[in-house]
């Protein structure tokens, strides 16, 4: 029997890999054809579980078992009462989403459990080279990051959308006056400042209004409204509308006055900035800009003492 050629050989099989490989991804574009085609039916029934896993997305399917196990484990082993504080400052930060609530918390015991990682790597595997205080310092500087990092960036989140809505509170109020007084009623009032107006206290007057529409009275809705934002200058306009509606106040009157009251917290606040800004400036002359200053200027002398004593 005649020996094969070698070449032909390795032409041969790389011609099988080839048509092997081609079979196989045409069936996979063709399931993939199919999936996508069942997908755009919304009425249609799949009667096959192994079908209706597969119209699943892969990431879907591949991530979301992990990320519910970290989660879970997150749940039973964060202290009590963590999980209803991460969940109040999500609602505070504008964003009361289960999946963010879940996804934060996986992600928690993911920096939790790298955080002895981290310390095995840096101090004892040490493959960046560091050695002595450095080596401690980038150390501690990494455990603190992942313990700290997520609960820090979720408040610092809050912070940033609890200072937009006291920077838009004003100007918000000063609408409501202007269209109360034109004759429109508060709730009109409130449609016109949040078609106007954009901001996340837009976004909770306009959640604010669609409560009420669904049945709620004009009280609760604010009240609501008020546990959602947790500022303390929004807490006094709810309760000053609150009281208006009690006790059959002029809604005009009181939105006035609250205009000018938050004007005046407004001055008081930059003035307050102000009066702060000499004393944040003093850390980094002291440290930063004196010591140059005085080496440039005093140098030479002090070079030129220096030689004459010497």
């Amino acid at each position: 029997m005649p020996e094969l050629d070698p070449q032909i050989a390795a032409a041969l099989l790389g011609g099988v890999i080839a048509l092997v490989l081609w079979a196989i991804g045409s069936q996979s574009v063709e399931k993939a054809a199919v999936r996508e085609s069942l997908r755009a039916l919304d009425d249609y029934q799949v009667d096959n579980v192994r079908d209706q896993d597969l119209l699943v997305p892969l990431a879907q399917r591949a991530f979301k078992p992990v990320l519910l196990g970290l989660t879970n484990l997150g749940r039973r082993l964060t202290p009590v009462g963590y999980v209803e504080g991460v969940r109040l400052k999500f609602v505070l930060s504008g964003r009361p989403s289960a999946q963010m609530i879940d996804r934060f918390l996986a992600i928690r015991v993911v920096t939790v459990v790298a955080a002895p990682i981290s310390i095995w790597f840096f101090l004892f595997w040490n493959p960046v080279g560091l050695t002595g205080n450095p080596q401690l310092g980038v150390t501690a500087l990494v455990v603190l990051a992942l313990l700290l990092g997520p609960d820090a960036q979720l408040n610092r989140a809050v912070e940033e959308r609890q200072v937009e809505i006291l920077r838009g509170l004003p100007d918000i109020i000063d609408l409501l006056v202007i269209s109360v007084e034109a004759g429109l009623g508060f709730e009109q009032a409130l449609l016109r400042v949040v078609s106007a107006i954009e901001g996340p206290l837009s976004e909770e007057f306009n959640r604010m209004l669609g409560e009420v529409q669904a049945g709620s009275t004009r009280a609760e809705a604010m009240r609501a409204m008020d546990a959602r934002i947790e500022v303390a200058e929004v807490r006094s306009f709810v309760l000053a509308i609150i009281q208006a509606d009690t006790f059959g106040v002029s809604i005009g009157r009181v939105l006035r006055s609250q205009a000018e009251d938050m004007r005046i917290k407004r001055r008081q606040i930059a003035e307050e900035k102000a009066q702060k800004a000499p004393v944040k400036m003093l850390v980094p002359m002291v440290f930063c800009i004196f010591p140059s200053l005085f080496t440039v200027i005093l140098g030479p002398a002090v070079l030129r003492i220096v030689e004459n004593f010497g």
